[in-house]
């Protein structure tokens, strides 16, 4: 009984490094941070315009009439966060629109989801646009010709 626990705590240490290795790969393949990042932008300009504060007997409400537009704004944010991850090649497009959707969101949605989400998405749709996919295989440098001495710098390269 207890060598079978061990084997099942083995397993399961496999189990979880082959789907740390599998993330891993899957995240190394896209761009993963800029779709966190403009994920992370969203959820501030949708939360804040509908949120309610009470400080004491204060209450301090941050909806504003352009929640409507807020909503709107958060939810296309989450829209172009999945689409980076799942769909790539739109990646500059979605960079874009994710840095536009979030200077628009600084006039409407409570100074971009009190800035948290304003800076959140300028970063996720600058890492978009600055994103290149991986090439294939890591080509290794080719060996240098040992049968010809190199020419010392400042000589004549010339054929003569």
């Amino acid at each position: 009984m207890f060598f079978q626990r061990i084997g099942r705590r083995e397993n399961v240490r496999v189990v979880a490094a082959d789907a740390r290795r599998r993330f891993r790969t899957w995240r190394g393949e896209r761009p993963f941070w800029a779709g966190l990042f403009t994920f992370t932008a969203g959820l501030p300009i949708i939360c804040f315009p509908y949120a309610r504060l009470d400080f004491g007997a204060v209450p301090l409400a941050l909806s504003t009439s352009a929640g409507a537009g807020s909503l709107i704004i958060g939810v296309l944010l989450i829209t172009l966060a999945v689409s980076l991850w799942f769909h790539r090649q739109s990646r500059v497009f979605a960079g874009i629109t994710v840095i536009l959707l979030a200077l628009i969101s600084f006039p409407v949605a409570n100074l971009g989801g009190l800035l948290i989400g304003l800076l959140s998405g300028l970063i996720g749709g600058s890492l978009a646009c600055a994103w290149i996919p991986p090439t294939g295989a890591t080509d290794a440098q080719p060996a240098a010709d040992r049968a010809s001495p190199p020419v010392p710098v400042g000589q004549d390269h010339g054929g003569k």
